[in-house]
């Protein structure tokens, strides 16, 4: 029988979050049912909860940097049993079959992943019903193991801002001897600097704000670039090897690409809306520079970086809050206040 749930939703793009009774899907023989602890709050779900791609459904329920135990599992599931330590990212099925899919790429699914909310489930049709709430129920193939030495919490947002950054920085094969810039120092950003430097690579800072450099190299930079000094751009011209763009906004890529090195690549995983202002394509003829785009990561190497994070001690830094200050939470991150994700304690929901 279905499962009666109790979250926190969205009615429509211009109320605030509330409380919010909803019914998840009879588990079948393939589903983990799991009680969330944690879930990460990302910047796409105040997008999502206020419909600013135009593609939101209501009522809505955000969240997918879900971490839970499991507290059953369907009579085909091997994997895993109650008690499990398991995260679920921003995926919760995808066709399975394509060549993205064959390949662990089900973020690139040709028919489309079904996403962890505001999506509509393959099999029923019924909508998808995100980790501001109590409990989840999700295919097997999409849950993700979370190994002992990552603290839950910090576990939590790396289901998106850690993947989304882990990514790239794994397809370009960045590790020792490269040169690496992230831009934007940020909920993804602080993870790019964290991975960059774990893997080996000389790191730099580009940012906007001075003062930030004691943080910068805290969490990993060699070397912190303000972006607005003119001078500072031309010192590092012709450096690095690949930059990983965080910036969520329109922003003027040419400086950026001047400091790319011959085959350099440029990677965008923030920006979803059109180059503004346009790119000379001189900058990219005349160092076979390469502009990209990256999204979130697979099943598979989500589940790397997991095992990365543990092995190097690597989590998000989080501020906790309670289901019950989400709406204070969305105000802050429009002002970046935070360091640098904001976390939710599930257990709020019913205190």
């Amino acid at each position: 029988m279905a499962l009666s749930i109790r979250g926190y939703a969205a009615q429509s793009a211009t109320t605030p979050l509330a409380p919010h009774a909803f019914e998840r899907r009879d588990p079948r023989p393939d589903d983990v049912v799991i009680d969330i602890l944690y879930c990460g709050v990302c910047h796409s779900d105040i997008h999502q909860a206020r419909n600013e791609w135009g593609n939101s459904t209501y009522p809505m329920v955000p969240g997918h940097e879900i971490i839970g135990r499991v507290a059953s599992v369907g009579s085909k599931v091997t994997a895993f049993k109650p008690g499990d330590m398991v995260g679920v990212g921003c995926m919760v099925d995808s066709c399975q079959h394509c060549d993205a899919c064959a390949q662990g790429l089900e973020q690139y699914c040709k028919e489309v992943p079904t996403f962890t909310y505001n999506g509509t489930d393959r099999r029923d049709g019924l909508p998808t019903y995100g980790g501001y709430s109590e409990r989840i129920v999700v295919s097997d193939k999409f849950v993700l193991s979370v190994p002992d030495g990552i603290d839950p919490k910090a576990a939590a947002p790396l289901l998106c801002a850690g993947i989304t950054t882990w990514s790239p920085l794994r397809h370009w094969k960045i590790g020792k001897g490269n040169k690496v810039a992230v831009i934007g120092l940020g909920g993804l950003g602080h993870m790019g600097l964290k991975f960059a430097k774990a893997l080996g690579a000389d790191v730099t800072l580009f940012t906007r704000s001075p003062g930030k450099e004691a943080e910068a190299r805290r969490l990993g930079a060699d070397h912190v670039v303000l972006s607005t000094d003119p001078e500072q751009m031309k010192a590092v011209a012709g450096q690095f090897d690949f930059i990983l763009d965080t910036v969520p906004h329109q922003h003027d890529l040419n400086p950026y690409l001047a400091t790319l090195k011959l085959n350099g690549v440029h990677v965008l995983v923030g920006l979803v809306e059109p180059i503004d202002p346009p790119v000379h394509s001189g900058g990219l003829i005349f160092g076979r520079h390469s502009i990209a785009g990256s999204l979130i990561g697979g099943i598979a190497e989500t589940q790397e970086m997991l095992d990365f994070c543990a092995k190097h001690g690597i989590g998000a830094d989080v501020e906790m809050i309670k289901i019950q200050d989400i709406n204070d939470a969305y105000g802050r991150m429009l002002k970046s206040d935070v360091r640098y994700r904001f976390v939710i304690d599930l257990a709020s929901l019913t205190a």
